[in-house]
């Protein structure tokens, strides 16, 4: 097996862009030889054009060795001139399906980052052997074109773009790339459990290596239909969909019914996605009954799925966040940014003003609610649709709202316990946006 040179890995790299001038990019990084090769390789990219890459390895605190061998990663690349950083997960970890909820919190701390430090590319390194077990999993669960295309090269996270490069290359090519320049590299002890299904797919591919070629073609052929689906729902949002910067949108389903009823089903699926702030489409069944409820007019007292409530007004269907459904409230640390719910946000003084005053004060970012509608109706200059204000982004001090942005209610100094005048700013940012790279029908 070859090692990847770096005029192979610039054409990796090239239908990924474009990329800007001296570009900073952020590298997914756990030590195991295929991060640790991909890492390697978008360094001499970068640095070829006058760039940087930060390389970030998340600590989950799943296993007592993890910390050391997190410092590791950091020593070996350090050694190659890369700036190494270590996001910890922490809080209280799930007692099951430990592996999805890691899997989310590491995309979660990676975004986080590279939204705070304004970096857009995040390449991670899933490789062809990763894309052939995906399929091979789908296709075992039924999945259609939109699951039998599994990894996208490209996709788009909350203010961040997810790149993976390696997608036609292969692990043994990463561990010849690692292994020509003695590069030594980690083994993850649950590569090796048999408990889990991706694993035992990692097995029988090994066993049958025709297979793979075979699968990897299948999700070249689904990608190709995905493409083109996102181009007809993509084309169809903007006829169907207003979405406001409080979160929630108007959906007239008219036009797909209209031209293009076979796309109300995954059209619905999008928007319910990304209202409710999830990473996936709701279950198949559940959005065909909706999507039946709809064609025949059978919304009386509305519908809730997915996290969102669905409700028939004039103007078309109102879709919303579930006020049950959203985060409990956090409370505001030294940083004074940061993601509650589908928003990102971020806390500052007034001109001349102490922060510390501000953070002193107990100010916690959450959910609106009706006890909180109801402390500042009086000071409301924005009407926005009622089933929305409750799941509206609020900054508290104890149980006073101080201020609700997107109703226009503000924080003044003469309310406030410490004096000094404070300014929140919030941004709907959902984890997948309700168009292909990043592009936000507002």
């Amino acid at each position: 097996m070859p090692a990847i040179t770096g005029s192979e890995f610039e054409d990796l790299m090239q239908p990924l862009g474009p990329f800007e001038d001296k570009p900073h990019m952020a590298v997914a990084v756990s030590g195991g030889a295929d991060s640790l090769a991909l890492t390697l390789l978008a360094h001499a990219w970068a640095r070829q054009r006058g760039g940087t890459v930060t390389a970030l390895t998340v600590d989950h605190g799943l296993r007592p060795a993890a910390a050391g061998e997190a410092r590791q990663v950091g020593a070996w690349l350090g050694s190659h001139g890369i700036t190494h950083e270590i996001l910890p997960w922490r809080g209280q970890k799930p007692h099951s399906g430990i592996q999805a909820a890691a899997r989310a919190a590491r995309y979660d701390l990676l975004a986080q980052w590279c939204r705070r430090q304004g970096v857009l590319h995040l390449l991670v390194a899933h490789h062809g052997d990763d894309q052939a077990e995906t399929v091979l999993l789908r296709a075992d669960k039924n999945s259609g074109p939109a699951g039998l295309s599994a990894m996208a090269p490209v996709r788009a996270l909350a203010g961040v773009r997810l790149l993976r490069p390696l997608l036609r290359t292969r692990h043994d090519d990463l561990v010849a790339t690692l292994a020509a320049i003695e590069q030594p590299w980690l083994e993850d002890p649950s590569n090796q459990d048999a408990r889990f299904a991706r694993i035992r797919a990692r097995r029988r591919l090994a066993e049958n290596p025709d297979e793979r070629d075979r699968l990897l073609a299948t999700a070249d052929g689904a990608a190709v239909q995905r493409r083109e689906d996102g181009r007809r729902l993509a084309n169809l949002a903007a006829r169907c969909v207003r979405l406001h910067p409080a979160g929630y949108c108007w959906f007239d389903p008219g036009p797909c019914l209209d031209r293009d009823p076979d796309l109300l089903l995954p059209l619905l699926g999008d928007v319910l996605c990304c209202i409710g702030g999830n990473t996936y489409r709701p279950r198949r069944d559940p959005t065909e009954r909706l999507c039946q409820a709809i064609i025949s007019g059978r919304l009386a007292g509305g519908r809730t799925l997915g996290g969102v409530r669905i409700l028939a007004r004039k103007p078309g269907l109102l879709v919303c966040r579930e006020a049950g459904r959203t985060e409990p409230a956090i409370m505001i640390g030294p940083d004074r940014k940061g993601r509650w719910d589908r928003f990102t946000w971020s806390l500052a003084a007034g001109i001349g003003e102490d922060i510390s005053k501000v953070l002193s004060g107990g100010l916690s970012i959450g959910p609106l609610g009706q006890d909180g509608w109801q402390q500042i109706r009086q000071r409301v200059t924005i009407n926005l649709p009622s089933p929305v204000r409750a799941t509206l982004p609020a900054l508290r001090q104890g149980r006073r709202i101080l201020a609700v942005p997107h109703l226009n209610v503000m924080a003044k100094g003469d309310i406030l316990d410490y004096g000094p005048e404070i300014s929140l700013s919030v941004q709907f940012s959902p984890p997948k946006p309700l168009q292909p790279d990043g592009l936000l029908l507002v």
